[in-house]
């Protein structure tokens, strides 16, 4: 067995060194691109319109998106830094034992995600099939993405830069295209002056709350990646402006799609293909979209992985992401049930960890000084990150109260304004002030800094 699996990623949860680190600008911009140009952001944006005007959703997503890459890039940053995975990161402000829990509630939620994802490409390959030869059946389609999927992710971070830089190009080119199509078939003004819903349940700061709830939602992967990046200043806006435009891009096209489809009396759908088909270019349109939500649903798979290895290190990297992958697939087959609940399911992701990385970042840039000491987070030599019998308690504390308060304004009483900035800025804020109401804050000068120099000039 160890000839065949030698070729296999040996990735793990060490820091990565700046000489094996390969994300240079592009290859970034390029990967957070691919990640978000794909049809469940799509469906965010179709979220919005007409519940709200098309000029009022567009100025949600460019706004929400552009605040919510702020948190996404910072948070990434530390994986530079440090050279270490997201969830391994978490042990600096939870405690070693304390960052168990939410490392296996992130295993959990992305492989719910893959669900996800598996079933969306396996339609979108059903289409591409049955257009050519006739031939339909989703559950074979579903079952031969996620071996995909499987095949891919079990190559390790190398094998998906590669994947991303193409697929992130073909999804620009083919969003544009229906761009150009859509605004020379049908007049603007058609879609500025579409007739609003007159019982909406999405209003103009809801529609921000989601957006910037989107972004958060990728916090939880994006050290995965970040951390062979080869320098602070390229991962930092490479990841910045590639959510950004990714984001704007793909809910944008959602927004229009389902304002025309509105003002055509078109069927609204999730299932892209048939979107795009009505526009010509439904094979085209399968085909590419098909290989986007596969590159999604590979960095879905291999963050689950790196989550998995933060808790069980030794189980080493394909074995996980062999079994994972398998547990992936008898979801997707879930099919219809899991898009009834996808709305709830990116809201949920936002409700478990805005408390998550707000105290994150408030531990690494605040209390800690910008200062994370990788060797000590990885092996506890130093007891640094022991807190109590391995659990920071004032984390704890804060992430119930941040999450309690979060699903209960999300769920239960809802509020006008939406949520998600507001757990964020009321969890960091509780985190600060119980870390220096325990003393336990820590300056720069005590801490050591044992990742490589990752200098912002680049």
């Amino acid at each position: 067995m160890a000839k065949w699996t030698e070729c296999f990623g040996h990735d793990d949860i060490r820091p990565t060194s700046m000489n094996e680190r390969s994300m240079n600008f592009f290859s970034t911009f390029t990967l957070w691109i691919a990640a978000n140009v794909v049809i469940t952001t799509v469906m965010t944006g179709m979220m919005f319109v007409p519940d709200i005007s098309f000029t009022n959703a567009m100025l949600a997503i460019i706004v929400g998106s552009a605040i919510g890459a702020i948190p996404l890039a910072l948070t990434g940053n530390i994986g530079i830094r440090t050279g270490l995975p997201t969830m391994v990161i978490t042990r600096a402000a939870f405690g070693q034992k304390g960052a168990i829990l939410p490392a296996l509630v992130n295993t959990v939620i992305l492989i719910g995600w893959s669900w996800i994802q598996a079933y969306m490409a396996g339609l979108s390959l059903n289409y591409a099939v049955h257009y050519a030869t006739g031939y339909s059946n989703i559950n074979l389609f579903v079952i031969l993405t996620e071996l995909l999927v499987v095949m891919m992710t079990i190559f390790g971070h190398r094998g998906v830069e590669r994947i991303e830089k193409y697929i992130s190009i073909a999804m620009l080119l083919l969003s544009f295209l229906v761009f150009y199509k859509i605004f020379t078939t049908y007049h603007i003004s058609t879609l500025l002056e579409i007739k609003l819903s007159k019982h909406p349940s999405v209003t103009t700061i809801i529609a921000f709350d989601i957006v910037v709830a989107t972004a958060f939602s990728w916090m939880s992967t994006v050290c995965d990646f970040n951390r062979n990046c080869q320098s602070e200043k390229s991962g930092f806006w490479g990841t910045y402006f590639g959510y950004l435009v990714a984001s704007i891009v793909a809910m944008g096209l959602g927004a229009v799609v389902s304002g025309f489809s509105i003002a055509s009396n078109t069927e609204r759908t999730y299932d892209p293909t048939i979107l795009l088909a009505a526009y010509g270019f439904g094979l085209i349109a399968s085909i590419v979209v098909f290989f986007s939500v596969l590159s999604t649903n590979v960095m879905a798979l291999y963050s689950a992985t790196m989550s998995f290895m933060n808790v069980f290190p030794r189980a080493g990297f394909w074995k996980p992401t062999l079994i994972m992958g398998i547990i992936c697939t008898l979801g997707a087959l879930l099919k219809e049930a899991l898009m009834s609940h996808f709305f709830n399911f990116i809201m949920l992701i936002a409700t478990l960890f805005i408390p998550v990385f707000a105290i994150v970042l408030v531990d690494y840039f605040l209390i800690k000084k910008g200062a994370y000491d990788a060797e000590d987070i990885l092996f506890d030599t130093k007891g640094r990150y022991r807190y109590q019998k391995g659990v920071n308690v004032a984390a704890y504390v804060t992430y119930i109260i941040g999450a309690v308060f979060a699903y209960y304004f999300t769920y239960v009483h809802p509020l006008a304004i939406g949520s998600t900035m507001l757990t964020f800025l009321l969890s960091g804020a509780g985190y600060w002030g119980l870390m220096k109401i325990t003393k336990q804050t820590s300056s720069r000068a005590n801490a050591v800094e044992l990742h490589a120099p990752t200098s912002m000039e680049g």
